[in-house]
């Protein structure tokens, strides 16, 4: 049966490198990948054409679609929007209703890049790290939310940290499983010490694995003191699982480690069957888009991970990071890695070891 990809290229260099990624799809199908690609606005580009961040219709079109690769949401021409009518609002609005609720984020350091990294070679060569990061709760999601205006004139914010059991458990079940795979080696990040819901969640994945997953090694550790061992251990870590709010932040200082934030891919998965949402971590890059410089590496290893863990392509998937790998040994490089190339020259390096 065929499968199908909803590509949405976003804002800013989302539509660039997502351009690279639709090349790379179209030669794999040009050797025998069964896929069917289409294509709807979001983010800015969708409040400018429709008045809204996403639009009912490109969201059932996600739901239907076996997977979504994205490119990138955002801009100042939008900073003032209400917050509900933000790009961002749209990608929260996506994830939420795909019901995607486990955000997987590898900081894998490609050997080539190594000197790239803002740390010596011997800390970051061959490092190889998953987040499974928890997507759909937590401050992001909670309620109440919001700014009021107090009767002395002063202004409250308020934003709401708040899991149940059943959250905390699917994510972490995603966590044990991937880990499994590698090293059966999970290490979970909260503020159990001052917030009370980091302490649930750390019990809560405790008991999930003593029941559940006796074969894993569990290990707790607050997220403050995670962000330092990633600067001064990295290598110590293999499969860390995150609420919402702390695998944001983690995950985005471990992809420094590997040399830049356009390297890193992610997925957001959810129950098994269901449709995956694949983005590149970095951001829109206002500051360069338009000027074809932008490293399309996150966006085609996000297309790897959509054949692996949505399109049944594993085999495809390695090819895919393989042909990152090589081209990146045989020096392709873009700004941000030290290198001149333009988006499409990187895309052509990676398409020439997929002939």
């Amino acid at each position: 049966m065929t499968k199908t990809l909803l590509l949405l290229p976003g804002d800013g260099i989302g539509p660039e490198v997502t351009a690279v990624s639709r090349r790379v799809a179209g030669r794999l199908i040009s050797q025998g990948l069964d896929l069917a690609i289409t294509e709807a606005r979001f983010g800015g580009a969708a409040i400018d054409a429709d008045g809204v961040p996403l639009t009912d219709e490109t969201l059932a079109a996600a739901k239907a679609a076996d997977a979504a690769l994205m490119g990138a949401v955002g801009g100042p021409q939008w900073a003032g929007q209400p917050y509900d009518l933000r790009p961002e609002a749209g990608l929260l609005k996506l994830r939420s209703g795909m019901n995607v609720y486990a955000n997987l984020r590898p900081a894998i350091c490609f050997s080539a890049l190594a000197d790239a990294s803002t740390l010596k070679r011997v800390h970051v060569d061959g490092l190889d790290i998953l987040f499974v990061r928890e997507l759909t709760g937590g401050v992001y999601f909670g309620e109440p939310r919001g700014v009021e205006t107090l009767p002395d004139g002063q202004r409250r914010g308020v934003n709401t940290h708040v899991y149940t059991t059943s959250e905390i458990e699917r994510v972490a079940r995603v966590a044990f499983e991937l880990a499994r795979g590698r090293k059966s080696e999970v290490v979970s990040a909260e503020k159990g010490n001052v917030m009370e819901a980091g302490l649930m969640w750390r019990e809560d994945v405790q008991a999930l694995r003593d029941k559940e997953y006796p074969d894993i090694k569990l290990s707790h550790m607050l997220a403050d003191n995670m962000a330092m061992q990633l600067v001064k251990n990295p290598k110590q870590f293999d499969v860390i699982l995150t609420d919402n709010l702390f695998g944001d932040m983690l995950s985005d200082e471990a992809a420094m480690l590997t040399g830049s934030l356009g390297m890193l891919p992610s997925a957001a998965i959810g129950d098994a069957g269901m449709p995956g949402l694949y983005e590149p971590i970095h951001g829109s890059a206002p500051d360069i888009a338009g000027r074809g410089v932008a490293n399309p590496c996150a966006s085609v290893l996000s297309l790897a991970m959509a054949l692996r863990h949505s399109l049944g392509r594993p085999d495809l998937a390695l090819r895919v990071e393989a042909a990152v790998d090589k081209a990146l040994t045989g020096g392709a490089r873009t700004a941000d890695l030290g290198g001149i190339l333009t988006t499409a020259q990187m895309g052509d390096a990676i398409l020439a070891h997929l002939a």
